[in-house]
């Protein structure tokens, strides 16, 4: 590892079954789902009509009017979950130099749910092809790019740094981590607010992924439709959330007394360059990943604890990453626990990558290993520990946490305790 080390010290988390990093760890580590038939609009007419969604009140969450006006609600939980992490941080933003704060944020699909319902509301419910601009909002520019979502977290926090938005798919929520923690140790920046959100529980997304049969069409038991690894999965759950961290230098860390969570040991992202949906089966490309992040951190195979996995619910996923953990970990991949929290929040597209990530470092915290729920009856593909139905009591000093999106990207990122003896 090159130059300054970078920990965790703030965690804040929106997320289905409760607001908040308590409530959302009290929901992984009893083993409850929060995927349910979609409420936010009708969907009758799709062929999966269940999400994991979240019972959110922007104004019960401390949001003015005028900003439940301006922003989508990816923007929303961005900005609740930034207050929670800066809070848990301790941190007195107000007194450091502004310039050294740096704000990323990920996202897949940006703006989905205003996007989507300004549409409706211009085409007069897609009546007519030719719209009428005047009925849409005055912040529908805000809708249509990205980097809003940075810069109200910006706001926020009066950061004047590096800003920016990164949008890799699935694994947005890793590599804006990444990301962030790279500019700390360049010396971009000494406090990174890094995260990502994620609210596409939309027609136009229900649509798409029907399209390609990508989600799953068990309508009639939303609370065990997702079942990552499992032998009868058939497809994932769409989510929505967010999470978001503060980052920092180790040694200014420990000097103001902050909790560390954990530090970045190390972080990669590869791209297979092989088709737009598709893996191959032999996790090639994660595994490379997750290699290289490895030797960033100067940790081996077996200094892992814990595999936070990626675990949409889908076949070529599971089957993909248990090759990918084999190869890249070796026997010690047999040792370990491997869970996939999707099976109880879904997926939320680019936020999921973040919102794992704040599972493991909680995970570390508590020293325990959240479920896989709703798995009965394992894939004979997947015949790694994938800690089935119940949480586990098990010592992690060290967790790897990947990410496998669509346009072929494969991220990997190592946390540990910053403790740990580095060569």
């Amino acid at each position: 590892m090159s130059g300054r080390r970078v920990v965790i010290t703030g965690v804040g988390v929106t997320a289905p079954g409760g607001i908040g990093a308590k409530n959302f760890w009290g929901l992984l580590s009893e083993g409850r789902t929060a995927t349910r038939g979609i409420t936010f609009f009708d969907p009758s007419s799709f062929r999966s009509r269940i999400a994991a969604e979240i019972d959110f009140d922007p104004e019960a969450n401390g949001l003015s009017p005028q900003e439940i006006r301006r922003m989508d609600r990816a923007a929303q939980l961005a900005v609740v979950t930034t207050r929670e992490a800066v809070a848990d941080s301790g941190l007195e933003l107000g007194g450091l130099d502004p310039y050294r704060i740096g704000v990323t944020i990920g996202s897949a699909v940006g703006a989905t749910m205003g996007l989507d319902e300004e549409y409706r509301v211009v085409s007069d419910g897609g009546r007519h092809n030719l719209v009428n601009h005047e009925y849409a909002v005055p912040h529908l520019y805000d809708y249509l790019v990205p980097s809003s979502f940075a810069a109200e977290v910006a706001w926020q926090v009066g950061a004047e740094g590096p800003s920016t938005v990164v949008s890799t798919g699935c694994t947005s929520g890793i590599d804006s981590v990444g990301h962030a923690a790279a500019l700390i140790r360049e010396g971009s920046a000494d406090i990174m607010i890094t995260g990502a959100t994620d609210a596409p529980i939309s027609p136009i997304t229900l649509a798409c992924f029907d399209a390609i049969k990508a989600t799953t069409p068990r309508n009639d038991d939303a609370e065990h439709a997702s079942r990552p690894f499992d032998n009868t999965r058939n497809g994932f759950v769409l989510g929505e959330g967010s999470a978001v961290f503060v980052l920092e230098e180790l040694e200014s860390a420990v000097r103001r007394g902050a909790h560390i969570y954990a530090e970045i040991a190390g972080y990669a992202s590869r791209c297979n360059a092989f088709h737009m949906t598709g893996l191959r089966p032999d996790g090639q490309e994660m595994s490379e990943a997750i290699r290289v992040a490895l030797d960033e951190g100067r940790m081996n195979p077996q200094d892992i604890d814990y595999i936070n996995a990626h675990g949409s619910g889908t076949k070529q996923n599971d089957r993909h990453e248990t090759a990918a953990f084999k190869k890249s970990l070796g026997d010690h991949a047999y040792r370990i626990p491997v869970s996939s929290i999707k099976s109880m929040v879904g997926h939320s597209l680019g936020a999921i990558g973040s919102i794992e990530i704040a599972a493991s470092v909680l995970a570390m915290k508590n020293n325990v290993v959240p479920p896989t729920a709703n798995l009965h009856t394992p894939d004979p593909e997947c015949d790694l520990d994938y800690t089935p139905l119940t949480a586990r009591e098990w010592k992690t000093d060290a967790v790897l946490t990947v990410g496998s999106g669509f346009g072929g990207f494969q991220s990997a990122m190592v946390l540990a305790r910053p403790e740990r003896s580095v060569a």
